[in-house]
Order: structure tokens, then C-alpha cells, then sequence
């Protein structure tokens, strides 16, 4: 009997086993899919020769991340690759905002728009720097962040914080037109804040724009050399050099539950795999309390309150193999990793308000990934193995577009959505649908069935939104890995802090664990000793 399953091989899962491996305990991990990773994996299923992320592919917070950096992966043979530039956003005039890990770099971009923007870009960085050692402490540890916060509340107070605090839960459109004069700066920040499923005009998109573009300015959009399933292998191969145990194609149905705590798992081929001391689930919110866990298990508040849980936007992916570079207007974004595709911050509000709207946008903010420029591994000499995802409703009232798409997602809607993705791409690099030699189409069923966590290819395991942020994630009240039910911690990104691929969930899950089995053990000893004492047994 292991001490801890945990359910699902995601990032998140595998961080977990890894941590309570090197505590000593006996770890299985059990994953529905046919090979490990969650969202962490590529192949070569667009054309041969041609690696593919099937979905993440850029990880600042895994750069970024404390908990990655102290499994030292490299021993693990993961190599990290940058772009020459971080990102770009043209624009379809010929300029184009540009991040780069340099700041002067990214200054004098901004200058060309406005001159002055460099400094105010450089103003926003100085308080990042100042900050930003206790932003990720806050950022990578359970809420509340006690130490982080209580060392950032004294700082903050003696510089300012207020101010910053506003900052941080402006509008994005807000703070870019308070901090630029230019479209440039803005450009970087709403484009970083569309990360999410944040409006420019929603409250806190301020603060994610500024601290994704800082992260971006410090650490890049690094990617795995190779593809980002070098991430999943690595840290597969630390688990199993450290006696954890996973496998694949072992879907679970059931977490039991005896006198109110957890003591194992039943799979979908009837098995049942006892846990000694924790079950750790890297599985969604919904599907934790909705389907793993029977109802009496779950206190009627809780219930309740999951009636209300929010998914972030639905996902539309496009993957292509291409046969030249992406013949941008703009010649910077050839050096980028990462281009944002909107015609400036107007455009970006217009799709966020089609999709609340519930339509499928007519000209769709689009994210695209260069692969071969950021790592020359990924295809052969002189191609390009790129993508691009948007964002769609998941419960789709209209098309925008007057193509009748209706979410359906079938062959035809498919096919439909594609070509509109690549015309979105073709209004800033004339020329790049004749370089497509082939493509793949990753509608929401397709990502939701590669990975049950992306319910309709929702990315961050529930809305980035301030009501479901903090002790209101994943429901209210919560904010901890810790559940209801004893001996079961939430593992994923629908807990504190959230999305992206930097293992802070499931680091806060096996910390939870460890440090309640410590407790348990030592209130057994007192009690014995206490036992003892009352029957005049010496100590």
C-alpha cells in the first residue's frame, strides 16, 4: 500500500509525487491518459519532422517558479530556449510593440511610440524589482502567504502601497493610459493581460498584464528543447529515480472516503488502490466534488457554492506545419516567440465583449507561437513549426462572423474557425497561408478529450477573475489545498494560485499532506504519553 496517490500526471500531480518522494513516502500516481504530462506534452502529429506543443508552450512562471527550481530538472536532462525577442504585438500600420529580456530593448520599442515611454516602462520595472522576490513568494505559497505577505505589507507601507495596490487592481486600459502616452506600452500589457480571460475593462487585468509582462522582461517565455513534453520527462524521471510509481491508462471514478477521510481510490476497471496516509487529486474543481467524491461527503455549502464556479474562456488551437518563416510586416516579430494578434487595445476590447456576449468573434485576439525561432529543434531547416489559440464561448449564442458557427464544433465549424485564425494571422504576415504545408484543428471537445482538467479547453482551471481569486478559489472560503474531506488535498490549478505551469498547487498539496501527517504524529505521541501517565507508567 503507498502512502499517497495521487490522481493525475499533470504538471501539478507530478510536482506533488516528486516532493512527497523526497519526504520518504511511497508514491503512486494514477493517470487517465495514455502518457503522462496533463497539458505538458507535444508530438509530431501535424507533419513529420515537425514537433507540435499540444497546448502550453511558453513557461515564464516556470522560470519563475521556486518549486521547479528547487527539483533542479536539469539533472533531469531539461534544457530551456529563448526567441531573440520575448514578444511582439504589430500592429497592421507596420509598428510593433517589442518585449525583450533586455530593457533596453523593450524601452527603445516603446519609444518609437511615444517618447518618454521607455522611462515609464523602465518606472513600472523599478517597482517589479523592488518587489518582486516577495510578489512570487506571496505568488508560490499557500494563501494565506503569512511570511510574504507580513515582509510585503511592511515594505509596501513605507513605499508607497497604496499607490501600488491601485495599480494592481486597475483595468488594463486603465493603467496603460495613466502609465503611456503611445499605443506600445499598452499594447504589452492588455496583450499579456488577454492571458487570461481578463477584459481590458475588468477590474485586476492591471496587475496580471504588469506581472506577466514583468516576467516576461526578467525571465522570457522560455520552452523545453525538444518540445514541452521534455518538461513531463524530466520530471517523470526524477519521480521514478526516487522509487514513485505511475501509470498510465488508469483512469480513477471514485475517491473513498471511510469515517470522513480518504483512504484510497476505485478505478473505471474496478480496482481499488488504497492510500496509507494522503490522496492528492491534480483533477478539476467540478470533477473533484462533483464526480469523484460521493455527495454526502461534501458539506451542502460547498455544494452550493460549485453551482456558481466559473471556467475561464473556451479554447480554439490551430497547429501548423509551415514552410518558410512567418513573412511579418512587422520585421521585429520575426525574432519573437510569442506574437499578440489585435489591431490595438480597441480591438482586444471588441473580442472580449463578443465573447461575453456569448459570440464566436468575427476577428479573434489571437496568440501565436513561433517554435522553430525560439528552438531550432523543433522542425527542419528553413520552416516553422507554429500555433495559435483564441478564445471562444463555451456556450456559443452567435456567430460574429455571419458564418453560422454555432459550437457545435464539427468538421465543417472546424474548418470554419481555422480559416479565420489564419486570416487573423494573414492581416499581419501577407503571404502566410501559402506557406502552410499542413494543420491541425484543436476545437474544445479536442482538448477536453486530450485533458479532462480543459473543460472546453478552458486553460486556467477556472476564471482568472478577482471573485475566484484568493480565498474565494476555488470557492469561497477555501484558498487552501485542504478539502473536506480528511487526508485529501486539491492538487490542481483550480486551487491557490491558479493556472499556468509552475507547480505551485500541487507543491501546496504535498506540503498540506506532509505537514498534517507530522501533526497526526505527534498528537499520537502525546496521547500515548498522556495514557501513560495516567497509569503512573514512568517516563
Amino acid at each position: 500500500m503507498p502512502d499517497a496517490v495521487v490522481v493525475g500526471a499533470g504538471p501539478n500531480g507530478l510536482v506533488a509525487a516528486n516532493l512527497l518522494a523526497d519526504a520518504g513516502w511511497s508514491v503512486t500516481v494514477l493517470e487517465e491518459q495514455p502518457e503522462p504530462g496533463g497539458a505538458v506534452r507535444h508530438d509530431e502529429g501535424v507533419a513529420p519532422g515537425f514537433a507540435n506543443d499540444l497546448f502550453s508552450s511558453f513557461y515564464p512562471l516556470a522560470a519563475a517558479s521556486p518549486v521547479l527550481a528547487g527539483l533542479r530538472l536539469q539533472d533531469h536532462g531539461l534544457r530551456w530556449a529563448h526567441a531573440p525577442h520575448v514578444l511582439a504585438h504589430p500592429l497592421t500600420d507596420g509598428t510593433c510593440a517589442v518585449l525583450d529580456r533586455d530593457v533596453g530593448t523593450t524601452a527603445a520599442s516603446l519609444d518609437r511610440f511615444a517618447e518618454g515611454d521607455g522611462d515609464a516602462w523602465r518606472r513600472l520595472h523599478d517597482v517589479w524589482d523592488s518587489y518582486r522576490a516577495d510578489i512570487l513568494d506571496a505568488l508560490f505559497t499557500p494563501f494565506p502567504p503569512v511570511r510574504a505577505t507580513a515582509r510585503l505589507a511592511l515594505r509596501l507601507r513605507a513605499g508607497g502601497g497604496l499607490r501600488l495596490a491601485r495599480t494592481l487592481v486597475l483595468p488594463v486600459r486603465r493603467l496603460g493610459e495613466e502609465e503611456f502616452r503611445g499605443a506600445g506600452g499598452r499594447l504589452l500589457l492588455a496583450g499579456n493581460a488577454l492571458h487570461a480571460d481578463l477584459a481590458p475593462e475588468a477590474a485586476g487585468s492591471g496587475g496580471f498584464g504588469w506581472l506577466m509582462s514583468m516576467l516576461g522582461q526578467t525571465y522570457g517565455f522560455p520552452v523545453p528543447v525538444g518540445g514541452a513534453g521534455a518538461l513531463t520527462t524530466a520530471l517523470v524521471a526524477r519521480l521514478r529515480s526516487r522509487g514513485g510509481t505511475l501509470h498510465c491508462g488508469r483512469r480513477v471514478d471514485r475517491i473513498a472516503v471511510r469515517d470522513g477521510r480518504a483512504v484510497g481510490v476505485r478505478t473505471a476497471d474496478g480496482e481499488t488502490v488504497a492510500a496509507q496516509r494522503a490522496v492528492l487529486a491534480d483533477v478539476s474543481v467540478p470533477a473533484l466534488y462533483g464526480d469523484l467524491i460521493e455527495p454526502a461527503h461534501v458539506p451542502d455549502q460547498v455544494l452550493a457554492d460549485l453551482r456558481r464556479f466559473q471556467w475561464d474562456f473556451a479554447t480554439f488551437k490551430v497547429d501548423w506545419a509551415l514552410d518558410g518563416p512567418v513573412p511579418w510586416r512587422c520585421e521585429p516579430a520575426s525574432l519573437a516567440g510569442t506574437v499578440h494578434l489585435a489591431d490595438g487595445v480597441d480591438e482586444l476590447t471588441r473580442f472580449a465583449a463578443q465573447l461575453a456576449m456569448r459570440e464566436v468573434p468575427d476577428r479573434p485576439f489571437a496568440l501565436f507561437g513561433q517554435m522553430t525561432t525560439t528552438d531550432p529543434t523543433r522542425s527542419p531547416r528553413g520552416t516553422e513549426s507554429a500555433w495559435a489559440y483564441t478564445h471562444v464561448p463555451h456556450d456559443v449564442r452567435a456567430d460574429a462572423g455571419d458564418q453560422g458557427i454555432t459550437g457545435s464544433w464539427d468538421e465543417r465549424e472546424q474548418r470554419l474557425m481555422a480559416d479565420r485564425v489564419e486570416q487573423q494571422v494573414e492581416r499581419f504576415a501577407p503571404g502566410f497561408r501559402a506557406l502552410v504545408r499542413a494543420r491541425r484543428v484543436l476545437a474544445p471537445p479536442t482538448l477536453q478529450s486530450l485533458d479532462a482538467n480543459l473543460r472546453g479547453g478552458a486553460i486556467n482551471g477556472g476564471t482568472t477573475a478577482m471573485h475566484q481569486q484568493l480565498v474565494f478559489r476555488p470557492v469561497p472560503g477555501t484558498g487552501r489545498p485542504e478539502t473536506p474531506v480528511a487526508g485529501l488535498y486539491l492538487a490542481s490549478a483550480g486551487a491557490h494560485p491558479g493556472g499556468g505551469v509552475h507547480g505551485a498547487p500541487g507543491a501546496n498539496a504535498a506540503r498540506a499532506a506532509l505537514r498534517r501527517h507530522r501533526i497526526e504524529g505527534l498528537t499520537r505521541v502525546q496521547r500515548a504519553l498522556t495514557r501513560r501517565d495516567r497509569t503512573g507508567t514512568k517516563r
